[in-house]
């Protein structure tokens, strides 16, 4: 089947009396086990780490898990590495610098080169840049995504999600392509970015496609300035209780970002300025 897991376990139907749910995990490929589990709540502790952990990295985004974890220890906190690779693989994060190409891309899913080296972005619409970060509130993650005018740092769209499935970032893009067209959108090599549901929706466009390099420093640079930006001046300085009020704080300060928020390096200019000049 092409739906996910998660998506299947959806489609259960626990009332109804002339198919068990036995029956419809065999039907739908899940285990009944799948179907049962529960996930454990993260302990305070672990919220608490994470924090720390998400800080440092931001902070210093060429960090491994190495470096944090004695990072934490100079902190007095008491933590071994095993632990902070773990919590940093459940963050989808990893230290920004050249290394070894470990890993496997999966068969279904295209990878694409990487075409803005040496390239001089002079105008809004050029190039696009996309990547996903994760947002706490009231002891829970979700996840947001920005698409980034690269010429003018203005944020396109944005959406926050519960959960990390494609379809979240597949609504943002197309939101984004009724307000214009870029001639490049880039992103790293993740699933939700390299799916077909989302690729697609470029090709359909004539977008061309890059994706940033396994082990390549930096590719997508200015989503981890927006990322660094949006964490220090607001998510930071915030304790959402629930996604709605994550939400709407997030809409506040993307407006006032993209309207009001003056960078030197446009020339003391707002994002919003430089993007709809022409």
């Amino acid at each position: 089947m092409n739906l996910s897991e998660t998506d299947r376990r959806k489609l259960i139907e626990p009332n109804n009396d002339k198919i068990p749910i036995s029956q419809q995990c065999e039907l739908l490929e899940i285990s009944r086990s799948g179907y049962y589990y529960k996930p454990k709540p993260i302990s305070f502790e672990t919220i608490n780490l994470m924090n720390k952990i998400d800080k440092i990295y931001t902070d210093k985004p060429y960090y491994g898990y190495p470096r944090i974890t004695k990072q934490l220890q100079r902190e007095g906190i008491v933590v071994n590495h095993k632990r902070v690779a773990n919590l940093m693989q459940i963050m989808g994060i990893q230290a920004i610098y050249p290394k070894k190409n470990t890993s496997k891309p999966s068969p279904e899913h295209l990878k694409y080169p990487y075409l803005l080296k040496e390239l001089e972005v002079l105008k809004p619409n050029q190039v696009w840049g996309t990547d996903i970060t994760y947002v706490k509130a009231n002891g829970i993650w979700f996840y947001l995504i920005a698409i980034l005018d690269w010429y003018s740092r203005y944020v396109v769209n944005w959406k926050l999600s519960k959960n990390m499935h494609v379809n979240f970032c597949r609504d943002a893009l197309n939101e984004a392509l009724k307000i214009a067209t870029p001639d490049i959108h880039n992103s790293d090599q993740g699933s939700q970015f390299t799916s077909i549901e989302y690729t697609d929706i470029l090709k359909q466009k004539n977008v061309q496609i890059s994706m940033d390099g396994r082990g390549r420093c930096f590719d997508n640079i200015f989503t981890e300035r927006l990322w660094r930006t949006v964490k220090y001046e607001e998510i930071y300085l915030k304790d959402y209780t629930s996604f709605q009020e994550a939400e709407i704080s997030l809409k506040k300060y993307f407006y006032t970002y993209n309207t009001d928020r003056l960078h030197q390096s446009l020339n003391y200019q707002t994002p919003a300025e430089v993007y709809f000049k022409n």
